[in-house]
């Protein structure tokens, strides 16, 4: 597991804003009284949505919020790959698989296009709006290669398609999420070529269980004699 560190560099200070404070309760509201720290990961998680990133005022704010030690929560934070723990695009933040299904796909030249309209991985563009991470599999290797942006998948990528899409974000429109070949989730690319025979899963082929060679018979139940 490779080391997560909070970044160098850390505001002042933080606070929920008004439509923070309001989910941060709503989810409050889900635990007992006693169990209210069960609530960090939501919480760090509404940190990130407001802030991009999740820093060092912010996990002790979430601390001091839920009564509990700051070291839990800042274990939290540094655990879970989901919480950023440095300042990202506040555009487009890509997050690029680059595991052997999406790599065998082209995910190297997905790189270049972001090396190109983005800059070096890890590390915000000079704008602030966009910045870009290689990460492990995303589960959707049947769609490879894909990127998450922000909150969605976009999946069969091509350089050119990811260039349009980062252009898209640039220019304030919000590219469609999901396949750029038009399947639906993680149907086969062009015609159907397994299970093309029903009789392989409605059960039709099945046959009946035999009892395996030498089985104990079950004991037979006792009758039950007629009360007097």
């Amino acid at each position: 597991m490779s080391v997560r560190r909070l970044a160098k560099d850390q505001p002042a200070s933080f606070a929920f804003t008004a439509e923070s404070q309001k989910a941060a309760q709503w989810w409050l509201a889900k635990y007992p009284e006693a169990r209210r720290q069960s609530a960090v990961i939501p919480l760090l998680w509404l940190v990130q949505k407001q802030e991009g990133w999740v820093s060092e005022p912010s996990i002790r704010f979430v601390a001091e919020y839920l009564s509990m030690p700051v070291i839990r929560v800042l274990e939290v934070a540094t655990f879970y790959v989901m919480f950023q723990l440095e300042p990202v695009g506040k555009v487009a933040f890509v997050q690029l698989c680059g595991t052997t299904p999406c790599m065998l796909r082209g995910a190297n030249d997905l790189k270049t296009v972001l090396e190109a309209k983005v800059g070096p991985r890890n590390t915000v563009s000079a704008d602030g709006r966009f910045s870009w991470e290689e990460v492990e599999c995303l589960g959707a290797c049947c769609n490879a290669p894909m990127a998450a942006i922000n909150d969605y998948y976009y999946e069969d990528l091509t350089p050119e398609i990811l260039g349009q899409i980062l252009d898209d974000f640039a220019a304030g429109k919000s590219p469609q999420p999901g396949s750029y070949e038009g399947r639906k989730s993680s149907e086969p690319k062009d015609a159907i070529q397994t299970l093309l025979d029903p009789r392989l899963y409605d059960g039709s082929l099945a046959k009946p269980i035999k009892a395996l060679p030498n089985a104990p018979e079950k004991p037979k139940k006792a009758k039950k004699e007629p009360v007097a």
